[in-house]
């Protein structure tokens, strides 16, 4: 049964009173039946990847980056693994292939953007994290922070969703899983920190439609994502000095929903004009 846009903006609305710890801690409200659900979201968008693969779909980013890898043009590592899934998923879907995927607030690029970097990261944690629980827990924060950027951003924007939401979801998420949540002794500062890092670094990426070139700003944000995360792990953190950035997350994240639904107008018109006189 649909989600009405009522009951959508009733969503939005909550998550937008929420604060980060709040945010994190819904994860360990997780029952046996959200993990099948998150496993389900997995196993959809991982057929996608085998499919962008397989036959190189659309632009074809998945399956060269993976010859690039074979033939030892670059090193297989967390970051190589996790752009390449993903980016052969959004081959194949932004190539029509029949075959489903699980979104993530509304959109199916970025499900594939806060699920397929987390579950390709399993073999490079370490095993006392990388517990299929964990993982999966990882994938659920990665969807919630998703959704709280996007009630923040809105649902359609000239800012592209996959950086600054999904992108952001998959940097909480990747957080989490290397043990972001316990490295610091305020449980969530890892995670907060890689979030802002990502948005001081992509908060400027446009949205020009939904087409095969999404694959490459997956990709984009992606080398953002695990770039963001793995400075925050390393106590790196931008200042809230720099830009938009502020001292607290949340109105890190209102500063960017601002940027998208005030800021962006005018961009988003002569994007418009652009494609139509193409």
């Amino acid at each position: 049964e649909g989600t009405s846009s009522a009951d959508l903006g009733a969503l939005e609305a909550w998550l937008r009173e929420l604060r980060l710890a709040q945010l994190v801690a819904l994860v360990d409200d997780l029952d046996d039946e959200d993990f099948a659900f998150l496993q389900e979201g997995v196993d959809l968008n991982l057929r996608l990847a085998e499919h962008g693969l397989r036959h190189g779909s659309g632009l074809g980013i998945g399956s060269a980056l993976e010859r690039m890898v074979d033939r030892g043009t670059v090193q297989r590592d967390m970051i190589t693994a996790a752009k390449i899934l993903a980016s052969a998923a959004a081959d194949a879907r932004m190539d029509g292939v029949r075959l489903p995927a699980m979104s993530s607030a509304g959109s199916g690029n970025h499900g594939l953007t806060a699920i397929l970097p987390i579950w390709a990261v399993k073999p490079y944690a370490p095993p006392h994290l990388a517990t299929e629980r964990r993982v999966l827990e990882a994938i659920a924060l990665s969807h919630i922070i998703t959704g709280f950027i996007k009630a923040y951003t809105g649902r359609l924007s000239a800012l592209c969703g996959c950086s600054v939401a999904a992108g952001a979801g998959a940097t909480a998420g990747v957080a989490y899983l290397l043990g972001g949540d316990l490295e610091k002794p305020e449980r969530i500062s890892a995670i907060a920190g890689a979030i802002e890092n990502l948005m001081g670094d992509l908060a400027g990426m446009i949205c020009d439609g939904a087409k095969p070139g999404c694959a490459l700003k997956i990709s984009t944000a992606l080398s953002a994502a695990f770039q963001a995360s793995l400075l925050s792990l390393r106590n790196i953190e931008i200042s809230e000095r720099d830009g938009i950035i502020e001292n607290d997350l949340e109105k890190t994240i209102r500063n960017v929903g601002t940027i998208a639904s005030e800021g962006m107008n005018e961009t988003d018109r002569l994007i418009l004009e652009i494609m139509v006189c193409k």
